[in-house]
């Protein structure tokens, strides 16, 4: 069974939707560890309560990102990690990292990505007018939002829409879209060529 590493920085609510799709059979893996950057956060506190292993890696207890990274590492490897899932990981990973795990990292982003992507996607959509926004799974290269894209959902930006409203309804979609790219991995459907990523027929 594939073993995910599942990394988060706050209220671990994409954590929650990938530990409720596993325990309804929708996805078939097995969350060996649960790591955060940042002590007392939500995310620990589910994976607690699911019975999950879980550790944090406090970024501001670490000397520098090289040695953050290697405590990560270690823990993935510990875990015999198969795929890392950053779930809410509000932290850019080095080239280093990424190598470590290469194609074997994915993200989920809260825009339709290329466009808006960073840290403020929400705030972007808004602030920019555009009509449609969404959410993106894709898989983590050495930029920054910049991996091969596995799957989208579109959400369209209403009238009147702040942040808040514009990102409540995008993480519905998330909560929906990223246990099902998770599948497809452990299904082993998805294949990468270049900037695109096939998604093979069952």
């Amino acid at each position: 069974m594939i073993k995910l590493g599942v990394m988060c920085s706050g209220r671990g609510t994409d954590l929650q939707s990938i530990i409720d799709a596993i325990a309804d059979g929708k996805l078939d893996a097995q969350i060996a560890i649960v790591l955060t950057d940042k002590p007392n956060v939500m995310a620990l506190e589910r994976a607690e309560r699911a019975g999950l292993k879980f550790a944090c890696v406090d970024r501001k207890q670490c000397a520098d990102q090289m040695t953050f990274e290697a405590k990560l590492i270690t823990e993935l490897r510990a875990a015999e990690v198969d795929l890392v899932i950053l779930a809410g990981f509000m932290r850019i990973l080095s080239p280093t990292f990424v190598r470590a795990y290469k194609d074997r990292i994915m993200n989920i982003h809260p825009s339709l990505l290329p466009a808006f992507p960073g840290a403020h996607a929400h705030r972007d959509v808004i602030e920019y007018g555009v009509k449609v926004s969404g959410c993106t799974v894709h898989f983590v290269d050495e930029g920054t939002d910049s991996g091969p894209i596995i799957a989208q959902v579109a959400v369209p930006v209403l009238e009147g829409d702040d942040e808040e409203s514009l990102a409540a309804r995008v993480l519905e979609q998330e909560h929906i879209i990223y246990p099902k790219a998770i599948q497809l991995y452990v299904e082993g459907r998805l294949q990468i060529d270049g900037r695109h990523v096939r998604i093979l027929s069952e």
